[in-house]
């Protein structure tokens, strides 16, 4: 704790400003820590930079290289879309297919005989009910139960029925009748009443005979009653190519193309690359590739100006905020320059590149064979050109081999396409810039640069407390110089009064 401190009242000097300047002095060693904990957290920072770059440079490949419904897309077109649509997944033959719709396929609908709707009510208690449904394409699904409220409207029980998702129905009232549609199609559709309180449920809401019975056959399935205007449901009927085709539904998949069936009528479908996207994706990737490589080059090659070290607070005070930008640009400067981890990342990505496809039966097995070579300009440190004529060019020739030159598999790097080779090497280079600089989540011990703040921290923490001591001593020692001389300034005085009574 320090004592008491005495200003320069004896004395008539400036303690304050006097110990002030001895402790700049001494300050000189604490203010290095500082400057060197400063430049730590920006080349912390700046390594996890260059981990943001290559990981949207990574997202960037999975999404538009990596994923074949994404880079290689078919295009199908319809001659009569009022009849037929479709579309044609990644793998589709570019073919032409002519289509003859006879029928669409339909739903089920169950129409009730006429009901007082203002007057009807569930069971008086909760009641369960067991129901069997069969979809349009002939497949039973599993029992369905479920339970009635006691003194449900029937809005009520109409939603109840409507909201379960295994019946798969849809209910409604209108004009004084129920009806239930299947929400699939086809021939096929069934609901059977299981149990008495499900037909009980139905009788009430009008599915009766003319004997009032519930309308149901040998097998407990309702009824399709066209006597109150409900109708089966009928599978599609169409040729294909000449060949004729039934089915429950009017989404049809065949040899990779989804056939959309909408009215009777014919239709020519084409199906064809989607040479565009295909280029897009491409031209995406390596522009992005481009801008990562002049980024982190940039920071290879930043000139480090070690006469600029980190300000501290006091000399920004008597900075302008555009001095101490500018000084702070230069003391940032170079922190990551000749980096070991990003040479090597990119001296890997130049190799991914190169490296010939080692694939038996590959179309193409290297980048130029597409189009994409590297720049001659020795200052655009290995940035990528596309001749965007032969890239399509190679694309309408064999989309599938494009997309084979970056996705082929394998277990040793010329067996793996380019996609895959530079998501393995930004992979390790996570990991590497990771190891040196972490990340925000993660405390300063799991990383190099962490365990380093956390050694200047420390250091700074015991200079901090010896300065402590330092001032403390410093006044000490003023303070009993000022005693001293207060002393001597009352012995003269005294004496100078002795003297002077003398006369």
């Amino acid at each position: 704790m320090a004592g008491i401190r005495i200003g320069g009242l004896a004395s008539g000097m400036d303690i304050d400003t006097l110990v002030s300047d001895l402790m700049k002095a001494e300050r000189i060693p604490l203010n290095k820590l500082t400057q060197k904990k400063q430049i730590l957290e920006w080349q912390r920072d700046g390594y996890r930079d260059m981990n943001k770059l290559l990981s949207e440079f990574d997202k960037l490949i999975f999404d538009n290289m990596t994923l074949e419904s994404s880079l290689v897309k078919k295009t199908a077109t319809s001659s009569n879309s009022a009849a037929v649509t479709a579309t044609a997944n990644s793998s589709a033959s570019n073919v032409k297919t002519s289509i003859d719709v006879a029928n669409v396929a339909t739903s089920t609908t169950w129409i009730s005989n006429t009901i007082d709707t203002t007057t009807f009510k569930s069971p008086s208690v909760d009641t369960e009910i067991e129901l069997k449904v069969t979809n349009g394409d002939g497949v039973t699904t599993n029992t369905v139960k479920m339970t009635i409220k006691a003194n449900s409207s029937l809005n009520d029980v109409l939603s109840q029925l409507s909201n379960n998702k295994d019946l798969g129905i849809t209910a409604f009232s209108e004009s004084g009748k129920v009806a239930l549609t299947k929400n699939d199609t086809g021939s096929g559709s069934k609901i059977q009443l299981v149990d008495t309180d499900s037909q009980d449920l139905f009788k009430s809401l009008g599915f009766v005979k003319t004997d009032g019975t519930v309308n149901i056959d040998a097998t407990g399935n309702l009824v399709v009653d066209t006597a109150t205007g409900s109708k089966e449901g009928v599978n599609a009927n169409f040729t294909i190519n000449g060949l004729a085709v039934n089915k429950s539904s009017n989404n049809v998949t065949i040899n990779n193309v989804t056939y959309n069936l909408h009215s009777k009528g014919t239709a020519d479908i084409t199906v064809t690359g989607d040479t565009d996207n295909m280029v897009d994706k491409i031209v995406q990737f390596v522009n992005k590739y481009n801008e990562m490589i002049e980024k982190i080059n940039g920071k290879l090659s930043e000139a480090r100006y070690r006469d600029y070290q980190p300000l501290s607070d006091e000399e920004k005070e008597s900075m302008s905020e555009k001095q101490v930008e500018m000084w702070e640009e230069r003391a940032k400067s170079g922190l990551l320059r000749n980096d070991s981890i990003l040479s090597s990342s990119l001296n890997k990505m130049r190799s991914n590149f190169y490296t010939p496809l080692n694939v038996t039966g590959a179309t193409f097995t290297q980048i130029s064979e597409i189009g994409i070579t590297t720049s001659k300009n020795y200052r655009d440190n290995g940035k990528l050109l596309i001749d965007e004529t032969k890239l399509r060019e190679a694309i309408e020739k064999d989309p599938n081999a494009v997309y084979q030159l970056f996705n082929a598999d394998g277990t040793d790097t010329a067996d793996k396409g380019i996609a895959k080779r530079l998501r393995d090497t930004i992979s390790s280079t996570l990991k590497d810039v990771e190891e040196k600089a972490g990340k925000s989540t993660w405390t300063n011990q799991k990383y190099a640069i962490g365990k380093n703040l956390d050694s200047v921290d420390k250091q700074i923490d015991r200079f901090e407390a010896r300065l402590t001591q330092v001032e403390d001593r410093y006044w000490r020692q003023f303070t009993a110089m000022e005693k001293a001389i207060q002393q001597a300034n009352q012995q003269s005085t005294y004496l100078m009064q002795q003297f002077s009574g003398g006369y």
